[in-house]
């Protein structure tokens, strides 16, 4: 089919609101978070690319990987095609579709979720119905819970028509594709970036799609899942012995990008501990902190919403427990220095 062709709505499919259909005509967020005017386009992005990874698998690579502009990827024996997360427009979607098709592949018939958040889900919709979309349980409840969530977040951006299409299929723990001769490992790891996590796991190429497990040069966000999960989930993908790993956001790594997360959560659980111990908010101790070694990372103002999680696990909450987002996500614009994040998609 067409990049082109208008897509069937499914059972599962929710459409954006009339005024989330109003917004998808504002142009795209400058970096003080106010739609440009003709004159101020604001910073051009780059444009996604794909790289290969072994012989019928590719990352497909959204720069600079800052909020929104996650990674995707896709498997194929040249007669099956499986897709890894989509993209947070629906132009992005259909570049990522193009993509594919452009590398000889053929249409995908598989589309794995490696977790809710719109920037990997919103595009599920460019793919359907010829593509089954698979994901965890959880990750089908947030879906549809979350429905047009980053159209709260950032209301100019222009996102297309991106019907929220949830997973159809699926599990619990774990299940295993073939797509061809290439086994496809799927993997909760349990609450970690969120209650719904899915580890994409490729043993024969120990490759490894994992999703927001893994930021590469941004900051670890686990405010809608756990810290300790996030730390459990560090300890399963070492357990894989993978050479190479796809991060959710940034640029295509090995497994030493483990160390340098492991390091910021723990360092996060400490500064938690120390701040509700001396009955400081997330906030204070978030404008105090001496990032140090992870003064490096971008999306720094996650360590506020990071240390909500903390003190939530702390007081005995639920690992994934819902927290305030208006709490986190103001909070963390006062540590953006009192502007919106900005988001490129």
């Amino acid at each position: 089919m067409p990049d082109t062709a208008p897509q069937d709505a499914g059972p599962d499919t929710v459409r954006p609101s009339a005024a989330d259909a109003a917004r998808t005509t504002t142009p795209p967020a400058a970096p003080g978070g106010t739609p440009p005017s003709p004159a101020d386009p604001g910073p051009a992005v780059p444009e996604p690319y794909l790289t290969e990874l072994a012989a019928g698998v590719h990352a497909f690579i959204q720069p600079d990987g800052g909020w929104c502009l996650n990674n995707a990827g896709f498997v194929t024996d040249g007669d099956t095609t499986l897709v890894v997360d989509t993209a947070a427009t629906e132009r992005r979607a259909r570049l990522l579709r193009r993509r594919i098709a452009e590398s000889g592949a053929p249409t995908p018939r598989i589309v794995v979720n490696t977790h809710h958040h719109g920037d990997h889900t919103y595009g599920n919709s460019v793919f359907t119905p010829e593509a089954t979309v698979i994901g965890h349980d959880a990750c089908r409840r947030e879906v549809l819970a979350a429905g047009h969530q980053l159209h709260a977040v950032w209301p100019q951006v222009a996102y297309g028509d991106v019907p929220i299409t949830p997973p159809s299929v699926t599990f619990t723990d774990t299940l295993t594709l073939h797509v061809g001769g290439i086994e496809v490992q799927l993997i909760h790891p349990g609450v970690a970036h969120t209650p719904g996590d899915t580890i994409v796991w490729l043993p024969r190429q120990r490759i490894v799609f994992a999703g927001d497990l893994v930021f590469h040069g941004g900051t670890p966000f686990v405010f809608m899942g756990s810290l300790t999960g996030s730390l459990r989930a560090m300890e399963v993908l070492r357990s894989l012995d993978a050479v190479t790993v796809v991060p959710g956001h940034g640029t295509v790594t090995g497994p030493e990008v483990y160390d340098g997360i492991e390091r910021y959560l723990r360092f996060v659980l400490e500064l938690a501990r120390e701040g509700r111990a001396a009955g400081r908010t997330p906030l204070d101790v978030a404008r105090e902190a001496d990032l140090g070694p992870f003064a490096q990372l971008a999306e720094s103002e996650r360590l506020v919403a990071n240390l909500h999680r903390a003190y939530a696990e702390l007081s005995g909450a639920e690992p994934g427990a819902p927290l305030d987002p208006l709490a986190g996500f103001s909070d963390m614009t006062v540590m953006n220095g009192g502007v919106p994040m900005a988001c490129h998609a």
